[in-house]
């Protein structure tokens, strides 16, 4: 343990109360200057100290998705444990897990960002990343898998993302297949999955997550191509990313080793379960034209089922989804 995160310790044993910068350089074996410089390189990290001739205290518990806010209370056996790279500011979090993962990163590794400038969304749209409101992450996944099970992985992590808001927050959100989590049809999460494969394998896939966490709704850009909202918006308190980040990654790491372990159907009925999309009429344009029809089912390896108005059924891999008649919304398009 270094210096900072000495002194940070230090503060954390004793919230609200002063610590003397004194007792610190004494005990840390270094000057008072040292300590002021540390104090203030944690403020210009995003904590709350105050300092007075008493010593320093935080004053606020830190909502901070680094390393020493988040790795500490991790219950994960392999995300993020061996590797948590942690960004004030990058492009894309999925941006940087490709280039980590192509140099050989091994399967657990998190890449996390309080903010991103050029975040990315399916079909080359971006995603909303102010700084310090949101969850922004992307994980590198190595499965052991068939070509025809890829979509799976898009699956378990909506459900992990839906477990987690309903646990933590008691707040029921849905699934809009592929990739969208919506709550009382607006969307909240989104998710950006990246798969580098072979003639018969998969090399590595690149899961990114985007979560609205404490974006204030007013302050939603007014272009979205779907209404947003946050876990403030809905449940008029702040969440804590913290918290939330650590029971996501826990989920996410449980429903995959159940994936790996052949045990994928209970992930699935739960995804069946909590859909937006099944039972309703929707429109999917493809890269072949559209398709409209009524969503049916999710079969086995994570594709939609639609039987268009003809009657034919269709297994649809992917697509930009309108939902033509629903009880939750009259147009949820993808962003």
């Amino acid at each position: 343990m270094n210096v900072r995160e000495s002194i940070l310790l230090a503060l954390k044993d004793r919230p609200g109360d002063w610590v003397s910068g004194e007792a610190l350089a004494l005990s840390l074996n270094v000057s008072r200057t040292a300590i002021w410089k540390h104090i203030k390189a944690l403020i210009a990290d995003g904590y709350a100290v105050d300092s007075s001739k008493k010593g320093y205290r935080l004053s606020a518990p830190a909502d901070l998705l680094s390393p020493g806010e988040i790795c500490p209370g991790l219950a994960t056996n392999i995300f993020g444990r061996k590797h948590y790279l942690y960004y004030r500011e990058i492009d894309s979090t999925n941006n940087q897990a490709r280039r980590l993962a192509s140099k050989g990163y091994p399967e657990g590794t998190v890449v996390v960002a309080e903010m991103q400038t050029a975040g990315r969304g399916r079909r080359g749209r971006t995603w909303y990343s102010p700084n310090g409101q949101g969850i922004y992450m992307s994980v590198i996944l190595r499965p052991m898998l068939p070509l025809k099970e890829i979509s799976r992985v898009s699956i378990l992590t909506a459900v992990a993302i839906t477990e987690t808001f309903a646990t933590e927050l008691d707040l029921q959100a849905r699934i809009k297949w592929p990739n969208d989590i919506f709550i009382n049809g607006r969307k909240i999460a989104g998710i950006l999955s990246e798969a580098v494969t072979d003639m018969d394998s998969i090399e590595y896939i690149v899961v990114g997550i985007g979560l609205n966490i404490n974006n204030k709704f007013r302050e939603f850009p007014d272009d979205f191509r779907t209404a947003a909202t946050s876990v403030l918006a809905e449940h008029e308190l702040p969440g804590s990313r913290v918290k939330l980040l650590q029971t996501l990654l826990l989920n996410l790491e449980r429903h995959y080793q159940a994936l790996l372990a052949g045990q994928f159907a209970s992930t699935l009925e739960q995804a069946r379960t909590l859909s937006m999309v099944i039972g309703q009429e929707v429109r999917l344009d493809t890269i072949n034209g559209f398709i409209v029809g009524r969503a049916f089912d999710i079969d086995d390896n994570g594709y939609l089922l639609i039987r268009d108005q003809q009657g034919e059924i269709h297994t649809v891999l992917s697509g930009e989804i309108s939902v033509l008649s629903s009880t939750i919304s009259k147009e949820n398009t993808l962003r």
